[in-house]
């Protein structure tokens, strides 16, 4: 018999160290307390592998406090010949509302590392006591990434990060430190901001890269943290309230003849959305993201995408693409990072666009939370609940000339009753609130030649 099972734990032992991981996110979403004090957490997080076929699991670091595991969903967000991303949800059950930290770690990262990083590590500091300017506990910062970046070795290239914070805390990222990873020791061709902007200077040769972040959020006061029993901790704007880790790698590619985005290098056109752009998607109803690639020297081939797994990608070829994505009701008030890369190709050669991403903000047919629907700021302003008597919120007036051609007559009403019906109905598709509303002005009708 052992015989037998000692070469069968050799295989496994092996197949363990395997080199394959591209990398991990997590971010954190409490529920309201329950009534005996306990609380529940929800943890997304995303790991990239060369397979489908690798996968890890989060450890309590932290002794027992970590609570209970109540469920995890592992599924597969996309998949390609580099690499597989997969999205799991994980739902935890504490007796109080005290910090824990999780720990993702195990060996190796793909082979030839410029930085030599083998095994991996992964930490996320989790702290549900509650805040004394928002009455609950706080929310981690909403990010995610794409297993893979490429840039060429001759091109200058910054890939801002995705940094929303849904309690409008200051976010800062660095580098990891200390046990944070094993090792830390950062990309020498890279270098990362305070404010999440990844630099590359075109001045290294070719080669990967492993990236090992943390995303950090501050409150923009000092604030109080009370725990279950009663007991208070202060926190000022120095003191970070949580932290998530954020880790990818970045291939530096041969040199291109023109580093001109829209020729070799993809180029986004309109309509896609604007980086860190915060677009709204009411519950129930399909939230829609064209995105539109664009090179004149090579053929876009792909899109990339990281998102919540359920999102549907359409389009092929040169695009352009759709993202949709349907919001359940259990989803309302969450916010879900979407990030996405156009690929092109020429020959055997591979060109990415920049790193455009978005955030989600779901609502349930009410006014969404504030944000701008065009570019996100990494350091959003603290939202407060909406007046409770009936003085009217800001509005925004858009005026808009449309021509209209049918074989039919049509009224005043007809134009009410259908066409601004559509038309409302495409727009909510397109990310805009569900309670907005649409008013004709003027009807000029112009006979036919």
């Amino acid at each position: 018999m052992s015989l037998f099972s000692t070469p069968f734990l050799l295989l496994l032992l092996c197949g363990a160290q395997a080199s394959h991981f591209l990398g991990t996110v997590m971010t954190f979403d409490p529920e309201d307390p329950n009534p005996d004090g306990s609380v529940s957490v929800v943890l997304r997080y995303k790991t990239g592998f060369t397979s489908c076929s690798s996968s890890d699991v989060w450890d309590c670091s932290s002794g027992s406090s970590c609570g209970s595991q109540t469920a995890l969903v592992v599924n597969t967000v996309q998949s390609n010949t580099d690499w597989c991303l997969r999205e799991g949800v994980m739902s935890r059950l504490l007796s109080s509302n005290a910090p824990f930290q999780l720990q993702l770690s195990g060996g190796n990262w793909i082979s030839n590392i410029v930085n030599n990083i083998v095994s991996w590590k992964a930490v996320t500091l989790v702290d549900l006591r509650t805040r004394s300017d928002t009455g609950r506990a706080n929310r981690s910062p909403q990010t995610t990434i794409i297993p893979i970046l490429r840039v060429p070795s001759n091109c200058v290239r910054n890939f801002n990060l995705l940094a929303f914070d849904p309690d409008g805390d200051s976010i800062e990222c660095r580098v990891g430190t200390g046990d944070e990873c094993n090792p830390c020791t950062p990309p020498s061709a890279l270098s990362i901001s305070t404010s999440c902007t990844l630099a590359y200077s075109a001045s290294s040769g070719t080669g990967t890269y492993a990236v090992q972040l943390y995303m950090e959020d501050f409150p923009s006061q000092s604030i109080t943290l009370t725990h279950t029993d009663g007991s208070q901790s202060s926190r000022n704007t120095s003191n970070a309230l949580s932290k998530i880790p954020l880790q990818f790698a970045v291939i530096v590619d041969g040199a291109v003849a023109s580093c001109t985005e829209g020729q070799y290098l993809p180029r986004f056109l309109s309509p896609t959305p604007a980086n860190r752009a915060q677009l709204y998607a009411p519950v129930g109803q399909t939230l829609e993201i064209t995105i539109n690639p664009t090179a004149s020297l090579s053929t876009v081939s792909n899109l990339w995408f990281s998102g919540p797994h359920n999102m549907d990608l359409t389009g092929s070829g040169q695009g352009p693409f759709t993202l949709r994505w349907t919001p359940s009701q259990s989803e309302d008030g969450d916010h879900h990072p979407v990030c996405f890369v156009a690929q092109a190709t020429l020959s055997a050669t591979k060109y990415d666009s920049e790193l455009r991403c978005v955030i989600v903000s779901v609502s349930n047919g009410t006014t969404p939370t504030a944000g701008p629907t065009t570019e996100q700021s990494t350091n959003p302003p603290k939202t407060t609940p909406p007046p409770t008597t009936d003085i009217p919120g800001p509005r925004h007036v858009v005026g808009l000339r449309v021509g209209l051609s049918s074989e039919t007559s049509l009224t005043h009403e007809d134009i009410e009753n259908i066409v601004l019906s559509k038309l409302k109905e495409e727009l909510v598709k397109r990310g805009l609130p569900a309670d907005i509303v649409l008013k004709l002005r003027n009807v000029q009708k112009k006979d036919k030649d």
